[in-house]
């Protein structure tokens, strides 16, 4: 007979060995609390060009419908604060795309535990997801206990902060689930006072269409000229919502490999970086996150900077 407290233990003991900072488990079943937050925050337009994020409602909140007959959700955090940072007045980069793109990265540590659980525990039927398809992450990962969804709309912990990736194994195999955190955000507003371009409009409630990471990734229209002198450098998305954030002080450097960062990367200077030809572009960021804006998107933000 198939133990769901057993297998959990199982399950977490190898995702600890394949270097994933937590796995938190919840039961697949309706996201009740977070239906009317997702449809009010998409019926105000805060998804702005993400016209993706209006597809699939459904599937967003009911995860049976993603893997039928699904009774677990598995969801892993995934550590990439970096131990150095860029240098000097360099046009910045948000830390989780210092190294290979965490797409990659995880999705391969998830195939290799859905192979573990198969050998393991017996033929299972389940999906990976890694920003892949319709799944709340943060919610599913403050479900199971990982963290709380922060007032800057991210998932943090007391002990790591926020600088980690989630993914996630829904899977129809039955586990015993985990209880849910409590928020520690309390009075604090740091994170709101720190936004250069106000997107927190009020707490756990971002503006994606204001957001310096949804300016300088998703949008792919030109850069409102509005937000010109407020973008603090920002290249490629932003971390300032999460540097300010005292929880972060807890944060440790990761210990993956794959998220090390090319060393030129952290070591070209300001003109270097405003002179990026597309093949230093291909080679800096071969692998990596960045490549989503391709070369034009990336000089765009900075001639932007340069306003």
């Amino acid at each position: 007979m198939s133990n769901p407290t057993e297998n959990a233990q199982l399950i977490k003991r190898r995702a600890q060995e394949l270097g994933f900072t937590g796995c938190g488990i919840s039961k697949a079943e309706f996201l009740e609390d977070e239906a009317p937050r997702l449809e009010r925050w998409l019926n105000q337009n805060h998804h702005g060009t993400m016209k993706w994020m209006e597809n699939h409602f459904d599937k967003r909140l009911d995860p049976t419908l993603l893997v039928p007959g699904a009774k677990s959700v598995i969801s892993f955090t995934l550590n990439y604060f970096p131990e150095k940072v860029q240098h000097g007045d360099a046009p910045k980069i948000a830390k989780y795309a210092y190294g290979e793109d965490y797409h990659y990265v995880i999705k391969d540590k998830l195939r290799e535990l859905m192979n573990f659980i198969t050998e393991e525990i017996g033929e299972v039927d389940g999906r990976a997801f890694v920003d892949s398809a319709p799944v709340l992450d943060r919610a599913w990962a403050a479900k199971s206990g990982l963290g709380w969804i922060g007032k800057h709309s991210l998932l943090l912990t007391k002990k790591e902060g926020s600088f980690f990736f989630i993914g996630e194994l829904i899977l129809d195999l039955e586990l015993t689930p985990d209880p849910p955190t409590t928020d520690h955000c309390g009075s604090c507003t740091a994170c709101m006072d720190a936004c250069p371009t106000e997107a927190i409009i009020q707490p756990y409630v971002v503006d994606s269409k204001k957001c310096i990471s949804y300016l300088t990734i998703e949008l792919r229209d030109a850069i409102p000229e509005s937000f010109a002198g407020e973008m603090n450098d920002w290249a490629f998305g932003c971390d300032i919502c999460q540097d300010v954030c005292p929880w972060n002080r807890f944060s440790k450097p990761h210990s993956e490999p794959r998220f090390n960062p090319k060393p030129e990367l952290l070591d070209m200077k300001r003109e270097e970086w405003m002179e990026i030809t597309r093949d230093v572009f291909n080679e800096v960021f071969r692998r990596s996150a960045v490549k989503r804006t391709k070369y034009e998107g990336f000089v765009r933000n900075l001639d932007f900077l340069q306003k």
